[in-house]
């Protein structure tokens, strides 16, 4: 493999070549490869945001973040559809992103409550049908930091716009490297086939709960960036549910260990060095093997940012606070997810006996099926006598 292929690879695939090196020169040589990626990666980013600050106001920046942020995943990552129905996905994600984080910051909570979840479902289903992909991180992210990083009525143009170049770029890389892709579905596929008996529909609708619910529970506390606990709700909340009690233990440890650590810093380091946390941090999440480092170094970065706002002990109290009581209450919707699902599906499946005992059972030529899947039925032709 060539220093150029070694550098396509995504993280993953540059710790195992890493891990799988043989001799000491070997690791060295690819531990080298990896760390040129990572400040090649950090140097492209920072001038992508600021370029895309300059063009679009520094209000958009945050735009910026995003669109890089799917440029970056959608090279490899894919919907789980045929290229030209992932195509129209994405840029009905892109719709809602443009339009779902604005309608909420301007409604109520139960208004707010509404559009999160129904944003956030419309994102996972059609973003989220391919599981294994692990798109949610990218496409809720990126609702999420619209949502925190919100813009006024005047500057809004400018936001669609920012949001309107984004969603072309991505569709183009999105359109140049899925030419291959061997999926036949379409949104009509998928959309049939969401049920929820099926585990990956009920993660969908468990996950677009959780993350409306927890940022809705952060506003009506009055906390500063209730977009922390939806963060922290939507990387705990897995399509993988042995995974979460450890999500939600990194979660926690990591943000007190990088409030402690940004406490260390801001105390120390010269004025002029605070601004560059941010880069430090970045480079620490390319570099840490484990979750729980990674919320670390993404906890320096978020603090940096906040700090002139929420002042020092403001900003570790509300970071390390939105972020354990998001994944505590992650936790929570996770376990009481399938007991909530026993109930209905039994309520369900009692009502829809009910009514076909109610109504004869073959009568018009519809079969009722009590127990299973209350959320699917199928209609037959009744059977002679």
């Amino acid at each position: 493999m060539t220093f150029y292929q070694e550098l396509q690879l995504n993280q993953a695939g540059s710790k195992l070549m890493i891990q799988e090196a043989v001799g000491r020169r070997a690791k060295a040589w690819h531990l080298l490869v990896y760390l040129v990626k990572i400040l090649l990666t950090m140097v492209f980013c920072v001038a992508f945001v600021t370029l895309y600050g300059w063009v679009f106001g520094a209000e958009n920046n945050i735009v910026g973040v995003v669109v890089l942020l799917c440029l970056m995943v959608f090279r490899q990552a894919d919907l789980g559809m045929r290229r030209g129905q992932s195509l129209l996905a994405l840029g009905l994600v892109f719709l809602v992103l443009a339009f779902g984080p604005r309608l909420a910051n301007l409604a109520e909570l139960g208004g707010e409550l509404a559009v999160h979840g129904l944003s956030l479902l419309v994102i996972l289903v059609l973003g989220c049908h391919n599981v294994g992909m692990g798109n949610h991180l990218t496409l809720v992210l990126g609702y999420l930091l619209l949502y925190g990083y919100d813009v006024e009525a005047a500057a809004f143009p400018s936001r669609l716009a920012a949001l309107a170049v984004g969603c072309g770029l991505t569709l183009l890389v999105y359109a140049r490297n899925h030419r291959a892709d061997p999926y036949w579905e379409g949104i009509p596929a998928v959309l049939r086939a969401w049920s929820l008996g099926e585990a990956r529909s009920r993660w969908q609708l468990k996950a677009a709960f959780g993350v409306a619910t927890a940022l809705v529970l952060a506003h009506g506390l009055g906390f500063p960036r209730p977009m922390w606990m939806g963060i922290a709700a939507m990387s705990v909340l897995l399509p993988s549910r042995q995974a979460i009690p450890g999500r939600v233990k990194g979660r926690i440890w990591g943000n007190l260990a990088g409030g402690a650590g940004f406490c260390l810093l801001y105390c120390r380091l010269p004025g002029s060095l605070l601004p560059y946390l941010g880069i430090f941090g970045g480079i620490g999440v390319g570099l840490s093997a484990t979750y729980g480092w990674q919320a670390v170094f993404n906890s320096l970065g978020a603090m940096s940012i906040m700090v002139g706002t929420l002042g020092l002990p403001g900003v570790v109290l509300f970071r390390v606070g939105n972020n354990a009581l998001g994944a505590l209450y992650a936790w929570a919707v996770d376990r009481l997810a399938g007991p909530a699902w026993r109930v209905l599906r039994r309520a369900a499946s009692r009502m829809r006996c009910r009514n076909a005992a109610h109504r004869g059972i073959t009568a018009g030529g519809v079969v009722f099926v009590c127990g299973g899947d209350p959320f699917r039925f199928w209609r037959g032709m009744a059977g002679p006598g």
